[in-house]
């Protein structure tokens, strides 16, 4: 056995004893002073949880309940936990910094427009935007990981005579409109018990528009919600609305008044192609999205992706009342200019979508009009059409604008989808987070939330980077490089407001699958209700770009203060089995 490969084994076989005999300082005095004579026991225990971690409400039977989970341990002692116990329960799965036991908890009683929803962009590709299969699969998958909102293209045949779901205008390969629908139906409630809304593009003659309603309703059933022909004057609540489908389309005359304007700029974005994004994708730099280099083709009253496809012109401007009937949220852009779209109609609530150019030019200029909109009306966003490889932009704009549908290419991966997992890792992840209320609130006079407004710091949050683990067992051990041990460093930050936004490092440590860095950082945060803290963890290469060894993203707003396990996941947003980085976090 050769020297190296000695070192390996060795951290291998003492993987754990190894990472207590590296343990921070602090961590060694908290043992200390919440023991005696070596043991934590159930009273040392409460008080720790109380104290430290911040759990207010911890119960004496909470802590007997993590000692005798630990029980199982061959280093377990049976008055209490030693050092190497504690340290075991502190990196465990029983201590996240999420509290996964609370479930969907915000209140889910208010109209849908006063939350945010986990949307996906044409959910049918299984790639990029132009020539990949189009399926049910990502459709399935969405919905798994909670997504509740998914957009389906819908275009007549070559027959004419049947529906199927494809990016028009593209070389991709269609899937059975009905075939989609019934796999909503199987998985619409796998993840999460709340509406799930099917955003439909139509391109289609009224008889076709009727063999669709006929297949909604026959595949829906009673779970169909359908206000009728009446107008809903507010939206009902995500609460009212548990295991019901809801279909939101533009009414296809709609469509047609838009087509003009949709013939007179689409030539312009042909043969542009958004860039690659790195491995992990670019970094978000400010709110102009990752890509801010690319040239910005959308105008301001091109709604290319909601316009009809090539020959739609010749439609008949009637409409299969069956199918209206269908429609529960509205959609569509009133004749005129952005003062018109974003009218606030007393009597009606409706939906509106913007591209992510279209929104960052409107929120130059009406910034505090599209957060008066969102109060009462729902604005989807989504990508700009030159994004063919699937990526995405910084969501951040939509959200702290109140828009609810911030529509995200969920095939993919990158920073950008990254910030949406965390996100909706809020509530449970059960796809509708709750606007926070400033979002909501209306003054005296009107006022409402202003986006460019200089805000004070609200508070500052302290993350503290401890040390990581798992690596080993989740990585090939010559993965990150073939003749030593990796060198991995800490990216950590803040995804919000401009304000906030920002992120800091940590310091290389060479030749160490089990790294102890024990190093800290404050980020004072001005909205840290729209706050998301980023931490990726990186293996420095000096002749080579530097190797991706796991991310997360985490809601500020639901952080547990304390020492806690926090898992990393992979590019995709999968959790790694192993690999976790113990972590303190405070609010000052």
């Amino acid at each position: 056995m050769s020297k190296q490969t000695y070192r390996v084994c060795l951290c291998f076989s003492r993987r754990f004893k190894l990472a207590v005999a590296e343990a921070p300082e602090e961590i060694r005095a908290l043992f200390n002073q919440y023991s005696d004579n070596g043991i934590m026991t159930d009273n040392h225990l409460h008080r720790f949880l109380i104290e430290v971690q911040k759990q207010e409400k911890a119960t004496l039977e909470e802590a007997q309940a993590i000692i005798e989970s630990l029980k199982h341990l061959a280093i377990f002692h049976r008055k209490g936990l030693n050092l190497e116990a504690f340290f075991k329960y502190l990196f465990g799965d029983n201590n996240p910094p999420l509290d996964l036991k609370l479930g969907a908890h915000h209140d889910m009683t208010a109209p849908i427009s006063h939350y945010f929803i986990y949307t996906g962009h044409n959910s049918y590709l299984t790639g990029n935007q132009l020539s990949s299969d189009c399926s049910d699969v990502p459709i399935i998958n969405a919905l798994k990981k909670g997504v509740r909102v998914i957009e389906l293209d819908i275009w007549p045949n070559s027959d004419k005579d049947d529906v199927e779901v494809l990016h028009g205008r593209t070389l991709t390969t269609p899937v059975q409109l009905i075939k989609c629908l019934r796999s909503i139906k199987e998985h619409a409630f796998t993840a999460s018990e709340f509406p799930v809304v099917i955003t439909l593009e139509d391109h289609l003659t009224p008889d076709l528009q009727s063999k669709v309603s006929k297949m909604v309703t026959q595949t829906f059933g009673d779970t169909l919600f359908s206000p009728g022909s009446e107008c809903l004057k507010e939206f009902p609540s995500p609460e009212s609305l548990k295991r019901r489908i809801i279909i939101s389309t533009k009414p296809p005359k709609e469509y047609l008044e838009a087509k003009e304007i949709k013939d007179k700029e689409s030539d312009s974005q042909k043969g542009n192609a958004a860039p690659d994004e790195e491995a992990w994708g670019k970094e978000i730099l400010n709110l102009k999205g990752a890509d801010d280099k690319q040239n910005e083709l959308d105008e301001d009253d091109n709604d290319a992706e909601e316009d009809p496809g090539e020959g739609d012109h010749k439609l008949p401007h009637d409409i299969a009342p069956e199918y209206k009937r269908l429609i529960a949220i509205p959609a569509g852009k009133p004749k005129g200019g952005l003062e018109e779209c974003l009218k606030v109609d007393p009597d009606k609530a409706r939906r509106l979508s913007l591209s992510e150019q279209q929104l960052e030019n409107a929120a130059e200029t009406h910034g505090k009009e599209i957060v008066r909109f969102t109060q009462r009306n729902i604005l989807r966003v989504y990508p700009k059409g030159i994004r063919v490889n699937s990526s995405n932009y910084n969501p951040l704009i939509g959200w702290m604008h109140g828009a609810q549908m911030v529509a995200f290419n969920m095939q993919g991966y990158g920073r950008s989808l990254w910030m949406m997992q965390g996100m909706f890792r809020a509530n449970g992840g059960c796809g509708f987070v709750k606007k926070p209320d400033f979002l909501l609130k209306s003054g005296p006079h009107g006022e409402v939330f202003d986006p460019k407004a200089k805000l004070p710091v609200q508070k500052t949050l302290k993350v503290k980077i401890y040390m990581g683990e798992g690596w080993y067992y989740d990585f090939h051990h010559t993965h990150f490089d073939a003749y030593s041990p990796p060198d991995f460093y800490v990216r950590v930050g803040i995804a919000g407001v401009p304000a906030d936004t920002g992120m800091k490092k940590t310091r290389t440590l060479e030749d160490n699958w089990i790294p102890v860095w024990d190093e800290g950082f404050e980020f004072p945060l001005t909205v840290p209700d729209l706050a998301l803290l980023r931490i990726e963890v990186h293996e420095y290469d000096m002749s080579e770009k530097d190797d991706f060894g796991g991310q997360t993203c985490l809601p500020v707003r639901e952080l547990r203060e304390g020492i806690r396990a926090v898992p990393l996941h992979d590019r995709k947003g999968e959790k790694y089995n192993s690999v976790k980085l113990l972590v303190r976090l405070e609010f000052v």
